[in-house]
């Protein structure tokens, strides 16, 4: 029986041995090719095998150690020497060898990225059995949890499997060119994935998703809505800045008050624009009185009487006309002042003062001789003020109206240097307060569905900036308070995320690009201290901050054609070799390079098909079925 043994294994090395090793440079070999190993295939055990080819893999047999190399390319050498060599065919002259860089060793039946130790000169060189290559396309351990995306594009019967701590708990980059269908393979992964825990309560406990979807690619808004997740598992978000009946994204507000978030939608300048909002924000009186009734009465009263007894010569003489028609636009929108119209009319027939001639002073000594000041608070007291109109935004906007107007008649700023942010607030109110909902604590955070969707595909260019950004920042800051322990699991999906990641973006001010930016980098680099990670897809890495995409840790890199696109691939991703990168340009749809720290080696894989309920909304328009 042990005869026996030893007679197979002498056959397979006899028929599985292709060469020997005639050069070594560190990780780089050559390996010399048997002259009688130069077909195509060999049979084996009533099998055809492939021969060595470009892209396969080799076993090199150093003693009792197995070490794997991949064939990156190959050479032919003529031999010189005819004296002293007689060939009998000339053909044997031809001398094939092997390029050839060693990734890794099989260690008890488990391969091994990396190098133990590097051959000897005239080492036998294998071909791998079905063991050996199984074995290094194994990238998950028999008892980690794994999901399958697919299979090798050149070998259909060998699956790819992957660990579920090994891609989950990292950066994930999906690259690749319109309908190359990297989409499609965003699905697939997360498809997979909710697949396996949907139905653990530990995973609907501590693990969230959000996706940012610009397209509408993964929510319809209908009942059968179920892309990657059933509809009962996920939220889904339909923003619109076209109309006042949309979806509202629920965040607290704390994000409002925020000063960089105001300067960034009103495109306030450093200089004069950002020190007045910071003003119109956090003044205390500001901030206090618009929190009562008589406080908001206070204030519209003295900024009144102000402009009519301190304002100065260049004012126009309804100034304060002005103001109250800036209350009468506020109402308009929010119905916060119902009376405000009549309260106009008032002011305007009630209250005529010359600048040139006149003006009041002992603010507001109720003796004064004129009565002016008297008569002035009796029409500011009749002002009706609906409270329940009063959310976060409203409050915020009236504040900076009222410290405008201030600042402006009291000479703290020019209406040349802050007339434009102000106009601007009106058109930027509007959309935000589409967009986003004010609460009071973070149930969507605590919320049991696991998926959050937000669609963005009828919302405007500039605010598909923003409200990935306030929403990020927001899910982010939120984890980083209250996630140190790392319980918690958030996974931040952004596909087409060239819409907020581009670093050449000519449309913002450099000050709005770098915050943004530096919002996710700091995301990407800070993360998963705090259990946060991003999963980006994009057809333009070139695009994309290379500081983002150095800090992926798995890549699934289907076709890209740009030279840019490649160039910044091969810039940035470490763990590609000369092969993988070379055939980016040529990869066939739905087949990818799987290339990170969940694959021990690159590898090209075909993805598996989805159920037809499960696929995005982006399949590509068969022309001819409409056509005819």
């Amino acid at each position: 029986m042990e005869n026996e043994v030893t007679n197979n294994n002498f056959i397979a090395e006899s028929v599985l041995k292709i060469g020997s090793v005639s050069e070594i440079k560190g990780k780089n070999i050559l390996i010399r090719v048997d002259k009688n190993k130069n077909a195509p295939h060999l049979l084996f055990n009533g099998k055809i095998i492939k021969n060595v080819s470009v892209g396969s893999y080799v076993k090199i047999a150093k003693g009792f150690n197995e070490i794997i190399g991949k064939i990156e390319g190959e050479f032919i050498s003529e031999d010189k020497d005819l004296e002293n060599n007689n060939y009998i065919d000339q053909r044997n002259r031809i001398k094939r060898f092997l390029s050839v860089t060693l990734v890794g060793f099989i260690d008890n039946n488990i391969f091994r990225q990396g190098l133990k130790e590097l051959p000897l000169i005239d080492n036998d060189c294998f071909l791998l059995d079905d063991r050996e290559f199984n074995c290094i396309h194994s990238f998950a351990k028999e008892e980690d949890d794994k999901i399958r995306l697919g299979y090798l594009l050149n070998e259909t019967n060998t699956n790819i499997e992957i660990g579920v701590d090994k891609l989950f708990a990292s950066h994930i980059g999906i690259f690749g060119n319109t309908g190359s269908g990297k989409s499609y393979t965003l699905s697939k992964i997360y498809f997979e994935l909710f697949k396996k825990y949907k139905d653990s309560q530990k995973f609907i406990d501590n693990a969230k998703f959000i996706l940012i979807d610009f397209n509408g690619e993964y929510a319809i808004n209908n009942d059968g809505d179920n892309i990657i997740l059933e509809k009962e598992l996920k939220n889904r978000f339909f923003l619109s800045t076209s109309k006042t009946d949309g979806d509202r994204f629920p965040i607290p507000e704390s994000e409002i008050n925020d000063l960089t978030f105001w300067s960034i939608l009103l495109k306030a300048t450093d200089q004069t624009q950002k020190p007045f909002l910071n003003s119109s924000l956090f003044k205390k009186t500001l901030v206090e009185n618009t929190k009562t009734e008589l406080g908001i009465k206070a204030l519209i009263y003295n900024v009144i009487a102000t402009i009519l007894t301190q304002g100065s010569k260049s004012l126009d003489k309804d100034f304060h006309i002005y103001f109250i028609d800036e209350l009468f636009r506020l109402n308009n929108i929010t119905g916060l002042f119902p009376n405000i119209l009549e309260i106009r009319n008032r002011l305007k027939s009630g209250l005529k003062i010359d600048f040139g001639n006149y003006v009041l002073e002992n603010i507001p000594n109720k003796d004064n001789p004129v009565g002016f000041i008297q008569r002035l608070k009796d029409i500011i007291t009749l002002i009706q003020i609906d409270f329940t109109k009063l959310t976060a935004f409203v409050k915020i906007r009236l504040q900076i109206t009222i410290n405008y107007f201030d600042v402006i008649t009291k000479g703290y700023y020019l209406k040349e240097h802050i007339g434009p942010l102000y106009n601007r607030l009106e058109s930027k109110f509007s959309e935000i307060t589409k967009v986003f909902a004010v609460i009071n604590d973070d149930k969507l955070i605590t919320n049991k569905k696991p998926l959050i969707v937000i669609n963005l595909n009828d919302v405007n260019v500039e605010m598909k900036k923003i409200i990935p950004l306030v929403i990020c920042k927001y899910y982010y800051e939120f984890y980083k308070r209250n996630n140190l322990k790392r319980e918690k699991y958030l996974n931040i999906i952004v596909d087409e995320a060239h819409n907020i990641l581009s670093k050449n973006s000519i449309r913002e001010s450099e000050t709005w690009k770098d915050y943004r930016l530096e919002t996710f980098e700091e995301i990407i680099k800070e993360g998963r201290k705090f259990g946060v990670f991003l999963t980006i897809a994009s057809q333009r890495p070139y695009d994309i901050s290379d500081t983002i995409i150095s800090q992926l840790h798995n890549y699934l890199l289907h076709r890209l054609i740009n030279n840019k696109d490649i160039e910044a691939i091969g810039r940035t991703v470490s763990y590609l070799d000369k092969i993988s990168f070379d055939s980016l340009s040529i990869l066939p749809q739905g087949g990818c390079i799987l290339a990170g720290l969940s694959a021990d080696l690159p590898v090209v894989i075909k993805i598996d098909k989805l159920p037809d309920k499960n696929k995005p909304h982006n399949e590509t328009i068969v022309l001819t079925t409409r056509w005819k």
